[in-house]
């Protein structure tokens, strides 16, 4: 099981490795393969006025120290091409973010490095529109034809995080994530999915309902799970309303494997 965790956007130095020391155990448990994730700058905050991150280099730096303390794979999402090549010079996975999933300068870039590369679907697109952005990263990588066992040999997976419902809310319809497995690997992000977009000048969220949508999707079948994580939420500097705080986020985790394990049985 694919799990990929960390905090919204890379903070203090000491806050995100308080943060990775209380994930270790996560990153030892073998039945997990484990992705640290943060941001080095969140491009889309609702606000001029909020905090978005280091910035690429700082961030980077930041990264290969946790790479080095604690032997994790990273995860960063890159908001423009040409930060590509030189995010994939650390991190092991490039997300695409869900609002410029279908940018296709972008996902080149991506693809032209050695990173796996993980595309947030669209709030706005239905799960047969993510055929089109898979299929920008394979032929770039020299492959011509799709489906779920070429993506996976290729490092491309597909991450659902919900629809935009109205004018303020995400619904996740869980067919998605059997429709989007029929062009890649599926990555639930359990967090995003409760958030409630731009209430005033931040996204706001509700975390009570993240365990209750893991343990859906787990049900229905995914590859793995993205969960944005903290010591303390309500003082995240990001996407705090909707974030598990680290103990939640190992209780979680058991109940995915309890569904999972129950499922094989």
């Amino acid at each position: 099981m694919i799990i990929i965790t960390g905090p919204c956007v890379l903070e203090e130095r000491d806050t995100v490795f308080k943060i990775a020391e209380k994930l270790k155990p996560l990153s030892e448990d073998k039945r997990v393969e484990f992705y640290f994730k943060a941001s080095f700058d969140k491009a889309n905050r609702t606000s001029i006025s909020s905090f978005r991150g280091p910035g690429l280099e700082e961030g980077l730096r930041i990264f290969e120290e946790v790479k080095k303390e604690f032997g994790y794979q990273v995860v960063t999402d890159i908001h423009e091409s040409y930060q590509a090549s030189i995010a994939a010079e650390v991190v092991d996975i490039l997300q695409i973010p869900a609002f410029l999933c279908r940018q296709t300068d972008l996902l080149v870039a991506a693809a032209k490095t050695k990173a796996k590369i993980n595309i947030k679907k669209g709030q706005f697109l239905a799960a047969d529109s993510m055929k089109h952005p898979v299929e920008k990263v394979l032929q770039t990588r020299g492959v011509n034809e799709i489906s779920y066992e070429l993506s996976k040999e290729n490092g491309v997976w597909l991450c659902e995080r919900g629809n935009t419902f109205g004018y303020g809310a995400l619904v996740v319809d869980m067919r998605n994530l059997l429709l989007l497995r029929e062009y890649a690997p599926v990555i639930f992000d359990a967090t995003h999915s409760v958030q409630i977009p731009s209430t005033g000048g931040t996204t706001g969220g509700n975390s009570k309902f993240v365990p209750s949508m893991a343990k859906a999707a787990a049900a229905v079948g995914v590859d793995g799970f993205f969960f944005e994580t903290h010591i303390d939420p309500r003082v995240a500097k990001s996407d705090g309303p909707n974030m598990l705080k680290v103990e939640d986020l190992y209780k979680t985790v058991g109940d995915i494997f309890a569904i999972k394990e129950a499922l094989n049985n």
